[in-house]
């Protein structure tokens, strides 16, 4: 069944109207039919089976046939910090990433990093990343849409660190020296509804002088296993942990 998140103006009196690409998608590429059904959801607010009762490419019209607990999202919420990879590996661990269960993506500027970002090339990707997050969100039945925000400048993102209640870096010199302990010491701390951030650098990896500032503002250094894995690998890793220990586990 076809899943679309929705505004609350768009669900009124049983009725939910689609406009936009969304209809577009739902007559053109799906080429649906009345009486098919969809789920429609508000983000963080409610989600709904309902029936096509119209449907046009301009507008697409639903009765609402009930509404649907939601059950699927993590107990905690993880934002995943990027230092800025090449190509389209941010496009794919935002995607994945969504899939797995994070919350929220800020992509920063490392000193390692070669990708460098004006505000109108910003401006644009943020919009792609953001429809990037929203239809894999729809594909893997999320309740929420994760934010993509704006690069960040390394300053920025120490900053940030005081808005969570944990922060962890991934760092290849912790794996090296065979640390383990710290990613499950850090879940152990949490309870439902706490904020993680999660640290990741670029393709060469964080400098030191930047994981030396990020232990200042209170992070913790994790080695992710015994391997080292990359940059659009490690934040996969994490997600996938922390959904056993805190779903399967739980």
């Amino acid at each position: 069944m076809q899943r679309y998140f929705i505004e609350e103006t768009q669900l009124q009196n049983d009725l939910v109207t689609i406009v936009g690409d969304d209809a577009h998608h739902i007559a053109n590429v799906m080429r649906m039919k009345l009486d098919q059904e969809i789920i429609c959801t508000v983000p963080g607010s409610s989600t709904v089976r309902c029936t096509l009762t119209n449907i046009s490419s301009e507008q697409i019209t639903a009765a609402i046939v009930e509404y649907v607990e939601n059950t699927n999202e993590l107990p905690i919420s993880i934002t995943i910090a990027s230092g800025l990879p090449k190509g389209d590996k941010l496009e794919l661990i935002i995607q994945k990433g969504t899939e797995l269960g994070a919350s929220g993506f800020l992509p920063f500027a490392a000193a390692r990093s070669i990708v460098k970002l004006d505000d109108k090339k910003a401006g644009k990707k943020v919009d792609r990343w953001q429809k990037i997050a929203k239809e894999a969100a729809e594909q893997s039945y999320r309740f929420i849409v994760p934010t993509v925000e704006q690069p960040a400048s390394f300053q920025q993102l120490l900053n940030s660190i005081q808005y969570y209640d944990a922060c962890i870096v991934a760092y290849e010199e912790s794996a090296k020296t065979g640390e383990s302990a710290g990613l499950v010491q850090t879940f152990q701390s949490l309870k439902e509804g706490s904020r993680l951030l999660v640290v990741f650098g670029p393709e060469g990896g964080l400098s030191e002088k930047e994981v030396n500032q990020l232990e200042e503002k209170g992070a913790k250094l994790c080695g992710l296993g015994p391997r080292i894995l990359r940059t659009e690998t490690a934040p996969f890793y994490v997600l996938a942990a922390a959904s056993f220990h805190f779903e399967l586990m739980g």
